[in-house]
């Protein structure tokens, strides 16, 4: 049974930092991408980054470039999202994702398997 478990959301101002994690078992982590999503309230579910299995390719969304950084630890199966100048805008809950290809993909339906997702709060 493969299991995603995100966690280090949470309440922060605007300009702050967190860093989220997402823990994978039951699976051979290090050979599929991995991909980060958010939804905000009355919102689509929405492409935030993505890495390869082995971390050598990035993606992220034009609205988050340059303040977020995707990276993994493949020994510790473990995928990370650093948040910089956090903006309200950036408020939802964020979800990580498992591709069971060693390709980046932007689209929600490429991944197959799914978080229960951390709130992130960005107060202005």
């Amino acid at each position: 049974q493969v299991q995603l478990v995100e966690s280090g959301g949470g309440l922060v101002q605007a300009g702050g930092s967190l860093r989220l994690s997402c823990a994978a078992s039951g699976y051979t982590f290090g050979r599929w991408s991995m991909g980060w999503f958010r939804q905000a309230p009355g919102q689509e579910r929405e492409f935030v980054a993505a890495i390869t299995w082995g971390g050598r390719s990035t993606e992220y969304a034009d609205s988050v470039k340059g303040r977020f950084t995707i990276s993994r630890d493949n020994a510790q199966n473990t995928v990370y999202l650093q948040m910089n100048t956090l903006k309200p805008e950036d408020t939802a809950v964020y979800y990580c994702a498992a591709d069971r290809t060693d390709f980046i993909s932007r689209r929600s339906s490429a991944y197959v398997y799914w978080g229960q997702g951390t709130q992130v709060t960005v107060s202005s």
